[in-house]
């Protein structure tokens, strides 16, 4: 019945997980009571890679919630809510018409702001709706448990009028399905407890006024004692005559009547000696007596019964649980869309248009974290264009800290939470759904696992090049940094082709890098187009633009940038000297390309530590003819050099 008939591996960890917590939680599991199959098929696939690199739920400093697209999209108002956003940023849809439900209930909650004023102000007053019937049914719930369940229990009839008008199909079913009338349970249970009652469940306390007689009596006995001594005082001194009697109470002999011994004759027959004094006789009656039994005994009493109330008042309770459970699912997914509908409002975002088709296409993107810790307005915003019958790979070049790796993260992003169902920080944007988003981001090693940085890196790699799909996303930031220049270059190259003419995958692709030799791909692959983050040079300054525009970009402005992070002027100098160097003897690109031309030519070692240019001994030998001198003639002109060196000369 559950839709897994043929998950034989399934059903047995499944069997085997409720066996494992009927054990530990002694049989107290009542609130498991559906399997869900969550059908792969359903949703884009965002490995723990790519929820690492694009800093899904944990940032890559510490690991915490700060700077991540959880934060950003966070506004639920409800710890159910809250739990299933994290869901649903982790497992995008794929299908069109469900991902037109979501986002078509996020514009009518975002557009109707009476209703979503009336929501916000019901679901913050929900509590943990999963967790308090989880801790009813293990037997763990106090009276504050019950308690917070009736009253966040009824807010649910608040909450459906409110969404009695909603036109979206997913606000209906919501309102229409999702909200069961449990107000019998909320009447019983805030009908027999207090408002406020104590944290535990064996000091009394629980039980309201007027709810169960016994308890009434016992609190009155209890509550009582002295007025009604008092009474019982009065009335035994006014038919006795006696007006020095008294009643008192001592651990020893409990409650008695004390008469002078002056007054002995006036005592009743009824009085029942029970303690001689020097000056007094203590006496105890029947009434008295009884009602020292209900007095002892009341408080005790009391808490016992009220024990007993509360534990079948829970158990009653436990009954609704399939109830609870589906009002707790409804109200997480109405907070996740309210949650959407006001970080929509705030953040100016747009609504996205998904479809079945290749295109992705984003005008004016926004990455959605980076946006909110800059200034406003401060943000540059990029157009992006890819399918797989044009613009299948974007090479993207530019220089260091000029925004690459921002820009092909967020358009992993808005790809993603267009999927999830959100508005996208965007002008305009169509989605054409992806199967999975790939990431091949930044540089870190595995120590645990002995794996370098290029290891990992080619792990991942590998990753993209075994399992991409035409539908797959694949998002690929400075390939090959973590080895030498020429092999890092190679290995990007090759992979590139390989997206490009491998089977008929054609995946789309962002791949940013640093090797401007690969700009030439342009040429030679029909799919593959160049990007550039474009700069401006103010003298010996960079300013970064952060504008994605068509073409290669010229230089990398390493140097540049080592300057702005404060290198010392003499090792910026230094590098520069290495890199006009260096620059001499560039890769030649052209032969890549022709299988038949010849194998170049061995390339010279650069000389980084040349000779001062005018050494006067240098010319000297670059004109001698070693052919026509003597090993004599030899050493006396080289020590004739050593001297004039030492003599600097």
């Amino acid at each position: 019945g559950f839709g897994c008939d043929d998950m034989e591996a399934a059903i047995r960890a499944g069997g085997a997980t409720v066996a494992y917590l009927r054990e530990n939680q002694r049989g107290a599991v009542e609130h498991i009571n559906r399997l869900q199959r969550k059908h792969r098929e359903h949703f884009a696939l965002i490995d723990a890679t790519a929820q690492r690199n694009l800093e899904l739920l944990a940032n890559r400093q510490d690991g915490g919630r700060a700077n991540t697209l959880l934060e950003i999209l966070d506004r639920t108002r409800t710890p159910m809510g809250a739990r299933l956003l994290r869901q649903w940023v982790a497992q995008p849809l794929k299908s069109p018409p469900l991902i037109i439900n979501r986002l078509e209930a996020v514009d009518e909650l975002l557009h109707q702001r009476e209703i979503r004023r009336t929501l916000g102000q019901c679901l913050e007053q929900v509590g943990d709706l999963e967790r308090l019937i989880a801790r009813i049914c293990c037997l763990r719930a106090n009276a504050r448990d019950m308690v917070a369940l009736a009253r966040s229990l009824d807010l649910a009839p608040a909450i459906g009028t409110a969404l009695s008008t909603a036109q979206s199909a997913l606000l209906q079913e919501l309102c229409s399905k999702g909200l069961p009338d449990v107000s019998e349970l909320v009447a019983e249970v805030l009908g027999a407890l207090v408002d406020a009652p104590p944290a535990t469940l064996t000091d009394g306390g629980l039980i309201r006024d007027g709810y169960h007689p016994d308890v009434d009596q016992l609190r009155q006995i209890a509550r009582g004692g002295k007025d009604y001594i008092a009474r019982l005082q009065a009335t035994e001194r006014e038919r006795t005559g006696i007006a020095s009697l008294k009643i008192g109470y001592n651990q020893v002999f409990g409650y008695y009547i004390e008469i002078s011994k002056a007054n002995l004759d006036k005592a009743p027959a009824e009085y029942h000696r029970k303690q001689t004094l020097a000056n007094a006789e203590r006496f105890i009656t029947p009434e008295l007596k009884e009602y020292e039994e209900k007095v002892l005994g009341a408080e005790d009493r009391l808490k016992e019964l009220e024990n007993e109330l509360f534990l079948a008042l829970r158990d009653r309770a436990a009954r609704w649980t399939p109830q609870v459970q589906q009002i707790a699912r409804a109200i997480a997914r109405i907070d996740v869309l309210y949650s959407l509908a006001e970080v929509t409002e705030s953040e100016s975002y747009t609504r996205p248009q998904v479809d079945d088709g290749q295109l992705i296409e984003i005008r004016d993107g926004r990455h959605p974290v980076v946006e909110r810790q800059l200034r406003t307005g401060s943000f540059v915003p990029n157009d992006v264009r890819l399918d797989t019958n044009g613009a299948q790979i974007m090479l993207i070049t530019g220089p260091n800290m000029a925004g690459k790796s921002t820009i092909i993260r967020q358009v992993g992003l808005i790809a993603l939470m267009a999927q999830m169902g959100s508005f996208v920080p965007a002008r305009q944007a169509t989605i054409g759904v992806v199967d999975r988003i790939f990431t091949r981001v930044g540089a870190s090693d595995n120590l645990a696992g002995g794996e370098s940085t290029f290891m990992v890196e080619m792990h991942e790699a590998a990753n993209i090049l075994n399992n991409a799909t035409s539908r797959s996303l694949l998002l690929i930031d400075e390939l090959g940094r973590g080895t030498s220049t020429f092999d890092g270059l190679s290995i990007a190259w090759a992979i590139v082709e390989y997206l490009h003419q491998h089977r008929e995958v054609h995946p789309r692709t962002l791949f940013a890098t640093h090797y401007h030799e690969m700009t030439e791909l342009e040429s030679h692959l029909e799919r593959v187009v160049n990007f550039n983050v474009q700069v401006r040079e103010e003298g010996d300054r960079v300013v970064f633009l952060h504008r994605l525009a068509p073409g290669s970009a010229d230089q990398s402005y390493g140097i540049n940038v080592a300057q702005m992070a404060g290198m010392p002027g003499q090792v910026v100098a230094r590098a520069q000297e290495i890199l006009a160097r260096l620059e001499k003897d560039q890769i030649d690109t052209k032969d890549i390309h022709s299988p038949d031309a010849p194998p170049p030519a061995p390339r010279p070692q650069l000389d980084l530590f040349p000779a001062p240019a005018d050494a006067p001994w240098a010319a000297e030998l670059r004109d001698m003819d070693l052919s026509q001198i003597t090993p004599l003639q030899a050493l006396l002109k080289l020590n004739e050099w050593k001297e004039n060196i030492k003599n600097g000369e």
